[in-house]
């Protein structure tokens, strides 16, 4: 069998930071550290902060008063943030600068007392802190689009002061279906200056289009409740070729690759690498011969830690340094 590797695929620069934050938390104040909601959508990634002094919770009344907790990368509703300034919890928020704008490109179109569509998947963590940031109070309204069939039924009240906002780790293809079939109905339908679709999200499905041409079996390396990666995986339904989305190489079954040719494997935005060698180590040990990695599009986008996160960092390093000095 012959391997290939998909490029760009794992971790992104959204990823890198959140799980970066939680670390250098439990680094400076210690354990624990109480993180809302999985700080990225990974099994392992999660478990592995478990180890080290990570609580992770689904509602911030599991937080004790004056504790420290993280917001995850997918971002949380003004509701939550409210909350956790009335309860004087130290804060520090991993959201992925990337839906941070899209929660910005909400905020000014609740002011402008707009009517929105976001298209998204319900009940996604990212899905429900954009429309929590959406403030009805100024007159507009935030409606969940999920298919080409949601677009027909949706009823406004103005349809000539509308916006649409997009999930960031979408299928490219199938959000552009969504937006011709608003614009079609809804001319004057205002887009967002540049799409929200993440970099990460948009190469990494680009990468799989390069990859399924030329394989006859797809492994993606991600958990089953990261929405990028699930993407990834329903290219290979698109291709008419099998696609398999595992957590490791524990979950690969023999049987799926009875007289394959060649396999492609590729990894979600929150999969780490060390994931990805192991299924290509456990498809070599099945027969597996030759690996090739194929060219793809370089990232070199890298997101700052929090200003907070980055100032006490500093500071203890600043008396680390004055002790050894004395």
């Amino acid at each position: 069998m012959h391997i290939l590797l998909a490029n760009p695929r794992g971790f992104c620069a959204g990823v890198d930071r959140a799980i970066d934050i939680v670390e250098r938390a439990i680094d400076l104040f210690g354990a624990p550290i109480y993180v809302r909601h999985e700080v990225v959508h990974n099994k392992y990634v999660v478990d592995r902060l478990r180890t080290v002094g990570a609580v992770f919770v689904e509602e911030l009344h599991e937080v004790p008063d004056g504790a420290t907790v993280i917001f995850s990368a997918h971002g949380v509703s003004r509701a939550i943030q409210m909350e956790a300034t009335r309860r004087s919890l130290k804060v520090f928020d991993a959201t992925c600068p990337l839906v941070t704008k899209v929660h910005m490109e909400v905020t000014r179109y609740a002011r402008e007392a707009r009517e929105v569509f976001l298209i998204g998947h319900a009940g996604h963590p990212e899905v429900e802190g954009t429309i929590g940031q959406f403030d009805t109070s100024y007159g507009g309204s935030i409606y969940l689009v999920e298919t080409v069939e949601d677009v027909a039924t949706v009823q406004v009240r103005n349809a000539g002061h509308l916006a649409f906002v997009t999930q960031t780790t979408l299928s490219v293809d199938d959000t552009a279906s969504i937006v011709e079939a608003l614009r079609n109905r809804f001319p004057g339908l205002k887009a967002p200056v540049k799409e929200d679709i993440c970099y990460a999200t948009q190469n990494r499905q680009d990468a799989v289009k390069d990859l399924i041409g030329r394989c006859d079996r797809l492994v993606v390396v991600g958990s089953q409740s990261s929405s990028n990666s699930n993407r990834l995986r329903e290219m290979a339904d698109k291709a008419g070729i099998p696609g398999y989305l595992v957590d490791g190489p524990e979950h690969l079954h023999r049987e799926w690759f009875d007289g394959a040719k060649t396999i492609g494997v590729t990894a979600g935005a929150s999969a780490p690498e060390i994931l990805v060698q192991g299924v290509i180590t456990q498809l070599r040990e099945w027969g597996g011969e030759v690996v090739e990695e194929l060219k793809g599009r370089e990232e070199h986008v890298i997101f700052a830690l929090p200003r907070t996160l980055r100032e006490v960092s500093k500071r203890v390093g600043s008396l680390s340094s004055d002790s050894h000095t004395g």
